[in-house]
C-alpha cells in the first residue's frame, strides 16, 4: 500500500484500540443528537518531496479539496454563495446569519476573510522572494480578535509554517507543516492533507521553488461515534501499491493569484471503489 495509506490504516486502529471517549460534545448531527467522538491526541506525520498525501483506500474529492483551498487563500471569502459558486458545498451548515438573504449566508470572520483582513497571503509570498531564509513565514487563522468578533466555527486547521532551504544540488526547497487544533478523521483529515500539499506546491510554484518536504500535526484526531463501522471497512481494505502523484502543470514563478484547480493532475491514482457507498454524516 502507499504510504498515506499505511498510516490511515494505523490511525483508524488507533483510534478505535485506544481512542478516549469524549465527554459534553458540542457538535451534533442535523436530527440533533449529540455527535460523541473517539480520540486520539498530538498525532504527527511527515512525507518527503515524491509523495503524494492522499489514501486510495475510497476515493477523495481532492479537486474539491483545492477548490476550498481557492477560496480561503484566492478569493478569500466567507461569503457562503462564492464558496459554492467557486464548488465549494460543504459549508452551509456553518452559516452565522442565516436569517438574512441567501447571498449574505457566510461563516463569520473566519478562513478567506483572516486571510484578507490581515493580508496574510501577500505577506506570506513576499516574504518568501525577498527573505527566504527568514524563520517567521507564518500563516496564523487562529486570530483571536476575529474569533470575538463574530460567531463561527472557530479553523480547524488554522496555522502553516513555511522554510526554504537550499540543497546539495544548488535548487531552494519550500518545506512546509500544517497544524491543526482538530481533525474529523471520517470526513476531513484526507482532504486536508492532499488540500494543503496543493497549496504548498502553489506557492512554491510563484517563488520560483522546488517542492519540499509536508508534514501535518493534528492535536485531537476524531471518530464520531457514525463513523466507526465505516471506518472499520476502510481499515480492512487494502489500496493500490505504486504512490500516486499531484503534479501542478504550470511554468515556474507563475503568479499564485493565476493558478486554478485544472492546472493541477493526479497521476496513477486508482482508488478503491466500494460496492456499498460509504456514507459519514457530518457533525456540526
Amino acid at each position: 500500500m502507499t504510504q498515506a495509506d499505511k498510516q490511515y490504516n494505523e490511525l483508524v486502529k488507533n483510534i478505535l484500540e485506544n481512542g478516549v471517549l469524549d465527554e459534553n460534545p458540542r457538535p451534533v448531527y442535523k436530527d440533533g443528537t449529540s455527535a460523541h467522538s473517539r480520540f486520539i491526541t498530538d498525532i504527527y506525520s511527515k512525507y518527503s518531496e515524491n509523495i503524494t498525501p492522499i489514501i486510495s483506500l475510497r476515493p477523495i474529492a481532492w479537486r474539491t479539496g483545492i477548490r476550498e483551498i481557492l477560496t480561503i487563500y484566492q478569493k478569500q471569502t466567507n461569503n457562503i454563495r462564492e464558496m459554492e459558486d467557486m464548488g465549494v458545498g460543504w459549508w452551509s451548515d456553518w452559516t452565522v446569519n442565516p436569517d438574512d438573504v441567501p447571498e449574505l449566508h457566510n461563516i463569520g470572520l473566519r478562513y478567506g476573510a483572516t486571510v484578507k483582513k490581515w493580508n496574510l497571503m501577500n505577506k506570506l509570498l513576499d516574504g518568501l522572494v525577498n527573505e527566504p531564509f527568514s524563520r517567521r513565514h507564518i500563516i496564523n487563522l487562529y486570530q483571536e480578535s476575529d474569533l470575538q468578533e463574530t460567531d463561527g466555527l472557530h479553523p480547524c486547521a488554522f496555522l502553516t509554517e513555511w522554510s526554504c532551504r537550499r540543497a546539495k544540488d544548488g535548487k531552494m526547497y519550500l518545506d512546509m507543516s500544517l497544524t491543526q487544533r482538530s481533525s474529523d478523521f471520517g470526513t476531513a483529515y484526507s482532504i486536508n492533507q492532499i488540500q494543503y500539499k496543493a497549496l504548498q506546491m502553489m506557492v512554491a510554484c510563484h517563488c520560483g521553488y522546488e517542492v519540499g518536504t509536508f508534514s501535518h500535526h493534528v492535536m485531537n484526531l476524531h471518530i464520531y461515534d457514525r463513523h466507526e463501522e465505516q471506518l472499520k471497512i476502510l481499515r480492512d481494505t487494502v489500496g493500490q501499491e505504486n504512490e500516486p502523484e499531484l503534479i501542478l502543470v504550470l511554468p515556474k514563478n507563475t503568479n499564485f493569484y493565476d493558478i486554478n484547480v485544472y492546472d493541477f493532475k493526479m497521476m496513477n491514482y486508482a482508488p478503491v471503489k466500494h460496492r456499498d457507498k460509504l456514507i459519514f454524516e457530518l457533525a456540526i
